[in-house]
């Protein structure tokens, strides 16, 4: 498969990683992924040192409102950390591999653990705006139709050819996330449930909603799942969460409206306690370490 087509070749992908290892002094073991609004996580990190995805070498772009578009490498809580102030999603035009190739530089790059964020549309209705749910697990609508990740010529550099996604969000660090929001109580807010994705960039009908509803998701987005099959494949274990920055409509009769810059504000009034609970889980992680099911 070429290059220019799949984006995610291993020589591209090396060729990425070694260019920024050559560039920082940082060896990340944890990556971040900054959803929509949620870019202040960045600023938690020490002695950060920034690049622009317009430079780094076979990066894409992020052209989303609300999304930075750079790289940010630092320590969080003594860890060495990278984190992507902005992601890529099929709705800008690229390749499912390009979007993920990330994910491939950051294991290269020799990150252990990747803690994934977003924001999404509430179908659980039971959710209300600004809760969080951390996600146990997901369904790739994209996948169904055959768009996947891994699609094409398998390399066994990164994984093996049909991967297992029955763990794909790490058991240990979803008990730990709920520990950390008893103990910051957060209870009141934090949820666990299934995160549904979608190609985007238009928001869910009435109808998509209740069928999506009622397969069993209890929230829904244009993000995330891909980055997690592509991470998994290559070992990297998974922690995500999903800040529910509106509540999808599911009923003929309501004027509610979803629009982009809800979600924002949304991310804006909880930012400060999603990083006090990230900042506070990759603190205790050293605890579940061993659970690299590779």
């Amino acid at each position: 498969m070429s290059e220019s087509v799949s984006g995610d070749s291993y020589a591209e992908c090396s060729a990425t990683a070694d260019w920024l290892m050559s560039n920082t002094q940082v060896r990340p073991t944890v990556g971040i992924v900054c959803g929509s609004g949620m870019g202040g996580l960045a600023k938690m990190l020490k002695d950060p040192q920034v690049f622009k995805y317009s430079d780094i070498p076979n990066f894409p772009r992020s052209t989303v409102h609300g999304h930075a578009g750079q790289l940010v490498f630092g320590t969080l809580k003594g860890k060495p950390c990278v984190c992507m102030q902005g992601r890529f999603h099929l709705y800008e035009g690229y390749p499912i591999q390009k979007i993920t190739l990330p994910m491939r530089v950051f294991k290269l790059m020799g990150v252990e653990t990747m803690i994934l964020t977003n924001a999404a549309g509430g179908l659980n209705q039971d959710y209300k705006v600004g809760d969080v749910m951390i996600l146990k697990d997901h369904i790739n609508m994209p996948g169904f139709a055959g768009i996947n990740p891994l699609s094409g010529p398998n390399d066994d550099r990164f994984g093996v050819r049909f991967p297992c996604m029955s763990d794909a969000y790490d058991r240990e660090l979803r008990q730990l996330a709920h520990e950390v929001g008893g103990e910051l109580g957060f209870n009141d807010f934090l949820k666990e449930g299934v995160y549904c994705v979608l190609g985007g960039p238009s928001f869910e009908t009435i109808a998509e909603c209740r069928m999506l509803h009622s397969l069993g998701a209890d929230a829904v987005g244009m993000s995330t799942v891909h980055e997690v099959i592509v991470a998994r494949h290559a070992g990297i274990r998974c922690f995500a969460l999903s800040l529910i920055s509106n509540r999808s409509v599911m009923d003929y009769d309501s004027l509610e409206r979803a629009n982009h810059e809800e979600v924002l504000e949304t991310g804006r009034l909880r930012a400060e306690q999603l990083e006090k609970l990230v900042t506070t889980i990759v603190d205790r992680m050293e605890h579940h370490n061993n659970n690299n099911s590779f």
